[in-house]
């Protein structure tokens, strides 16, 4: 019995520097993002509780960027909504694919599991061998949420000692972190190119035309972009079930 749990302390310690290791780039690559985006919400006009509640219960990266600007133009909240969950609906296919991995994980874990899901977290488990634990997923998620929600708030105190017109342009961090996604998939797909070219010339299109509602452009550019995708683009992928 001691040398079970010897070895059981053992294998967990091994996956605790495991998952430091992997959250140590995700942490690196968040605080820069994380700060302009409480830089940015300070010279939006939002307050401290309010960007603080922003990062800490959205946890949206790209899609607190586009809502921040949804804000600026004045869009309903209930487009602000809509927008964030149609930008995000790829989480859902994320976690029923993380969901395959994580074996018999108790049913009080999961949620907490489902928040803490990004776009980073997923690729780092997506490479991970074998089944995933949820000491390995939470320290993983930890790292993430940590650093996002902590340089938001580096940021928005930053913001105040900062000229206005240097905090706004703050803003072309959505930008990179949009096209930080998208590059990588362009490069190894000209649908994916035709599809991007598409939604950018459909927005103007629709904001030229001046008949939807501020920011809802951006709506209708989800919906007609992604049901297109979905005829254009057809790949195989090997299924992986891990019991």
């Amino acid at each position: 019995m001691p040398y079970l749990i010897l070895r059981i302390m053992k294998t967990m310690t091994g996956e605790i520097k495991d998952a430091v290791k992997a959250g140590i780039p995700i942490f690196i690559g968040y605080v820069p993002a994380a700060i302009a985006f409480g830089i940015l919400s300070k010279n939006c006009g939002i307050t401290l509780i309010e960007c603080f509640l922003f990062s800490s219960a959205v946890f949206a990266g790209a899609s607190q960027f586009i809502a921040l600007n949804l804000l600026s133009i004045g869009m309903s909240p209930g487009g602000i909504i809509l927008t964030t969950l149609l930008v995000n609906f790829r989480h859902f296919l994320m976690s029923a694919c993380l969901s395959t991995r994580t074996g018999k994980i108790a049913k009080r874990y999961l949620f907490l599991i489902a928040f803490g899901v990004t776009d980073e977290v997923f690729s780092v488990l997506s490479f991970k061998t074998g089944r995933l634990s949820k000491t390995f997923i939470f320290i993983l998620q930890i790292s993430a949420y940590s650093a996002w929600v902590g340089g938001t708030m580096a940021g928005y105190i930053l913001g105040g000692f900062l000229p206005e017109i240097l905090g706004k342009s703050m803003g072309v961090a959505l930008y990179a972190l949009l096209l930080a996604i998208l590059i990588p998939e362009i490069k190894t797909s000209i649908k994916a190119l035709v599809l991007t070219i598409a939604s950018g010339l459909l927005n103007v299109f629709l904001i030229k035309l001046d008949i939807l509602p501020n920011g809802w452009s951006i709506i209708v550019c989800i919906f007609i972009i992604a049901l297109a995708g979905s005829f254009f683009i057809t790949t195989k992928v090997q299924e992986e079930v891990y019991e």
